[in-house]
């Protein structure tokens, strides 16, 4: 699979279902990185946050034919990670993301800013 087109794909379902402050994060110069491209963004409910997690696995699913490595945290729906080998979309509600701060962590990624549609 294309690691950009996956990230394009996966930007998109965020976009389509009003995923909050979207991030894409180019991990690929980084050494010891498990994967080349964090997707980060956040909902506004553990409804929101599963809708988003949700259309970005139907759109993967229906456009590329790719199904997820793993999956986590729709349990609770507070953070949710979905994990595609080479990109990693963390969709978490914004008190999550606060507290985490992976683009903090990660900082020395190069990282893309989407402009959010309201």
């Amino acid at each position: 699979m294309q690691t950009e087109l996956l990230t394009d794909k996966i930007i998109e379902a965020l976009e389509d279902t009003k995923g909050r402050h979207i991030i894409k994060m180019d991990m690929s110069k980084i050494y010891n990185s498990f994967c080349k491209i964090f997707v980060i963004c956040h909902g506004t409910s553990t409804t929101h946050v599963s809708a988003l997690a949700n259309n970005v696995d139907d759109k993967i699913r229906k456009e590329l034919s790719e199904h997820p490595l793993h999956m986590e945290g729709y349990n609770n729906s507070s953070w949710v990670v979905i994990d595609y080998g080479d990109v990693v979309v963390h969709v978490f509600l914004e008190d999550e993301r606060d507290r985490y701060r992976l683009e903090e962590l990660w900082a020395d990624a190069d990282m893309t800013e989407y402009k959010e549609s309201l």
